[in-house]
């Protein structure tokens, strides 16, 4: 036998054995992953994403089902086919691509992603011990209301925190929302006086929230003396994502968490109106000139330069758009994706057609000083009219019947979850 034939059936020994060791591996790694997702498989749907390994998870998560997509599949087809199919179709199309690749090289691919998810799975499940959000709705603790003057708000309140605790019990389980925990709480702002969580949803009071968070704190004596700048600039308030997984456990399982929402075509149009229609050192040059670059023909010069006059169309263009020259931004953003309203259990729900009877009994509840009560003034451009569904009306004439259908669509878990109704479209 010649050296080199030797060499040839050496390589073949060594590829064999690879393999092999590598079909070993993959078992072993199915049976454990089995027997994890069979121990974490609820926690797994909460906190999916992690900072190691992010990119490899999120081609994972590409695979799975939107909500849109389990909104209009067939009653009798269930997420689980649906995931299952999807899955199916990604492995079979990866496995036909690798036929063609050298078998050394895929040996070294599959110990390479098994090493990834090895990290992944340990980065998981040492967090999951860590992290405990309450699994059920908590009462609210009344003992402070003292009269009947409340009782009205406070049977609406009931029914808007039962509307949406079903709503999740009902469909948390397929709509398959996946976020790191940190990203979750950004948004949430902490008050340790009276163990207050209050999740700021903007152009939904956010600004006289914060105003009277930081007089429960002692930094003010009167919401009315605080300036816009100094509620959204000056860094007075503590988030619940600056402390450590502990402080964040006992903060949402023992403190009030609230939340004010708006109808979603309300806060959208009035979004539009406070960031496109007055002068703005920030989303005129940053959003406003790549959305007049991108959606305007023939645009003159001077609105390429300045991002000034961008029109409401325009403006829908770009949140319709999968492929937007500039990211999202938290006016507009959903608020499903601002405050995980099926992932945090909010203990109380108030909505900004109500704003200041819900805020007044907010601060009834939480035993706040019995004269602090929720300005009412405009924070900004208090001579415009404010935004209703009378002015929405207006700027929806502006979309054709698609455009409206559509952005109703890209706000639809935030109707279904408040229980807004859809507007004519």
């Amino acid at each position: 036998m010649q050296l080199s034939d030797r060499v040839m059936n050496l390589r073949q020994v060594f590829v064999t054995v690879l393999m092999f060791g590598v079909a070993g591996l993959l078992l072993f790694m199915y049976l454990q992953a089995w027997i994890e997702e069979h121990h974490t498989a609820n926690y797994f749907r909460f906190f999916f994403l992690s900072v190691s390994g992010e990119k490899l998870q999120q081609q994972i998560i590409n695979q799975l089902p939107h909500p849109e997509e389990l909104a209009t599949a067939p009653k009798n087809q269930s997420a689980a086919a649906n995931l299952n199919k999807r899955q199916t179709t990604v492995i079979m199309g990866r496995h036909s691509q690798e036929k063609a690749r050298p078998l050394g090289e895929i040996a070294s691919s599959l110990v390479s992603r098994l090493s990834a998810q090895q990290k992944i799975t340990k980065a998981l499940l040492k967090q999951l011990k860590q992290v405990n959000l309450p699994p059920v709705m908590r009462p609210l603790n009344k003992s402070l209301i003292k009269d009947d003057r409340w009782k009205n708000t406070d049977e609406a309140q009931e029914k808007r925190r039962y509307f949406l605790y079903d709503f999740c019990k009902k469909y948390s389980s397929e709509n398959r929302l996946r976020t790191h925990l940190m990203r979750m709480v950004s948004r949430i702002y902490v008050e340790d006086r009276h163990k207050i969580l209050y999740c700021e949803v903007p152009k939904a009071g956010c600004s006289n929230w914060k105003r009277i968070l930081m007089v429960l704190n002692g930094l003010a004596s009167s919401a009315y003396s605080i300036s816009h700048d100094a509620v959204h600039y000056g860094k007075h308030l503590k988030k619940l994502d600056s402390y450590d997984l502990k402080g964040i456990q006992t903060r949402l399982n023992t403190y009030t968490k609230t939340i004010f929402v708006r109808d979603p075509m309300e806060r959208l149009v009035s979004a539009f109106r406070d960031k496109f229609e007055h002068p703005n050192s920030y989303y005129h040059p940053v959003f406003g000139k790549a959305i007049i670059k991108k959606y305007r023909l023939n645009a003159r010069e001077e609105a390429l330069k300045t991002g000034s006059g961008v029109k409401f169309k325009e403006f829908i263009r770009y949140l319709l758009d999968s492929q937007r020259p500039v990211g999202m931004d938290i006016h507009w953003e959903q608020i499903s994706k601002l405050c995980y309203p099926c992932l945090i259990n909010y203990d109380f729900i108030g909505k900004f057609e109500t704003l200041e009877e819900d805020a007044n009994y907010f601060l009834q509840l939480i035993g706040a000083p019995a004269e602090l009560k929720f300005p009412n003034f405009k924070d900004r451009h208090s001579a415009d009219e404010r935004t209703n569904m009378e002015v929405v009306r207006q700027y929806l004439k502006e979309l054709s019947g698609t455009e409206r259908q559509l952005t109703y669509d890209f706000y639809y878990l935030d109707y279904l979850m408040f229980n807004y109704t859809m507007p004519i479209v």
